[in-house]
């Protein structure tokens, strides 16, 4: 039964019990059995007057709490002139003024932390409290390579290494991750509060332009200071042994005169073939910024394949270009992107050796360049190890083809990608964009 009704039913007996008193004990006083009926009837009348005074306050705290549960924090109650109830209308008020002011400041934030999330440089990835994806920003989808937001999966189950190796992470671990190419990844575990409940997400920031950037100056300062020492050292070395070799007196059947002077030009070789040597490497170095102009790749791709099919041939190795029907057109510097091409198509004729199989493949979507062999593929450990400076699989490779390779793609403000397929294949990819 509701509290007004209890009330009104307390009342009624009550002054229905205290009439009946009154009628029993001045059943023959007439004046007085009226007289305490009509005070009854007052005390009835004031009863239900403090009734709704009483009530009233709950009436308006009804109307508040229900204006709360809906969620409306506009509702406003106006004074009543009584100054208890005026009292609970000014708290009440107030407090919704409250509620209402950090209701804002809570969609105020709640808005600029997602405007924040979305245009973060670096990948976030926002779990839920089981470790399902709930979140993941434009960055984050670029970075990790996926088309479409994993939204309900848990890390462990997306086909992807990284988040792979990142579900089993504890919270607050970081590190430096390597993606397929030269990538370079640092990536960390937060842990949050929401709720009451540990909530965790992951950081993902791309290092590898610094880190290359970084890398270049490192070996540049260094080739630059041995090609002015060796060149200088060689130059006038040359000179000597030149001077040697033109003075030195010819003395027929003279077997030692004959030794001396095959050795000065053995020595005089070697000291040309080291500064060609440390020009190579300093080509590198000197490697200009790319000039940018939207070319047809087709025709780059074939004439590479024309320039590269007589070495080729010789070692019976076919080199076949596996093109789109339409002409694909890029933002590239030609003649650089020719070099790349030409030094990955000698790094893979080297790899096979004969009786192989190459295949130039250009896409456009994604935008990239393969030169792809079915040679014996990377060895072990080569996966990680030929993102290094001057990387070679080669025993005495200096690997400066490869890293003019990735420079280009760098420059061009693309990736380099050296890979072993299941299928057996190795593809050194250029991507672009």
């Amino acid at each position: 039964m509701r509290l007004n009704w209890q009330y009104f039913l307390y009342v009624a007996l009550l002054h229905g019990l205290l009439g009946l008193m009154a009628y029993k004990l001045l059943e023959e006083a007439v004046a007085w059995l009226l007289l305490v009926e009509a005070g009854l009837l007052l005390s009835f009348v004031l009863s239900y007057i403090l009734y709704r005074k009483f009530t009233r306050p709950l009436r308006l705290l009804g109307t508040g709490i229900d204006a709360i549960k809906d969620q409306d924090f506009s509702v406003r109650f106006r004074p009543t002139g009584s100054a208890e109830m005026d009292r609970l209308v000014k708290v009440y008020n107030q407090m919704l003024d409250h509620i209402r002011e950090e209701r804002r400041q809570v969609q105020e934030q709640h808005f600029f932390l997602d405007r924040l999330i979305q245009a973060s440089p670096a990948g976030i990835v926002l779990l839920d409290y089981d470790g399902h994806v709930t979140e993941i920003n434009p960055m984050g989808l670029e970075l990790l390579g996926l088309r479409n937001p994993p939204i309900g999966q848990k890390l462990e189950a997306i086909n992807h290494p990284m988040l792979k190796e990142l579900a089993g992470w504890d919270s607050g671990q970081s590190g430096i991750l390597s993606g397929k190419g030269q990538e370079r990844y640092r990536c960390e575990v937060v842990q949050f509060v929401h709720r009451g409940f540990n909530r965790r997400f992951l950081m993902i920031q791309e290092l590898s332009k610094e880190m290359l950037a970084t890398e270049k100056r490192a070996y540049a300062k260094v080739i630059r200071m041995m090609a002015h020492e060796v060149n200088n050292s060689i130059g006038a070395i040359n000179s000597i042994l030149q001077s040697t070799i033109e003075a030195y007196p010819e003395v027929p059947g003279d077997e030692f005169a004959e030794d001396i002077k095959a050795s000065l030009e053995v020595a005089h070789q070697r000291n040309q073939r080291l500064n060609q040597f440390m020009r190579n490497f300093a080509e590198v170095v000197r490697l200009p910024e790319p000039k940018l102009e939207w070319r047809v790749v087709n025709t780059v791709l074939e004439r590479v394949r024309q320039l590269m099919l007589p070495l080729a041939q010789q070692q019976r190795t076919a080199v076949e270009l596996v093109l789109p029907d339409h002409p694909v057109r890029m933002e590239i510097d030609e003649e650089q992107i020719e070099q790349a091409l030409v030094n990955m198509v000698k790094n893979a004729l080297e790899s096979l050796g004969e009786d192989g199989k190459i295949k130039l493949i250009l896409s456009a979507h994604p935008s990239q360049i393969i030169v792809a062999d079915n040679g014996p593929g990377l060895p072990p450990g080569a996966e990680k190890e030929w993102m290094s400076p001057f990387y070679s699989t080669k025993p005495d490779g200096q690997g400066i083809g490869l890293t003019l390779i990735k420079e280009i793609a760098r420059q061009h403000n693309g990736r380099c990608e050296l890979e072993t397929l299941s299928n057996g294949w190795t593809e050194c990819r250029i991507r672009l964009g």
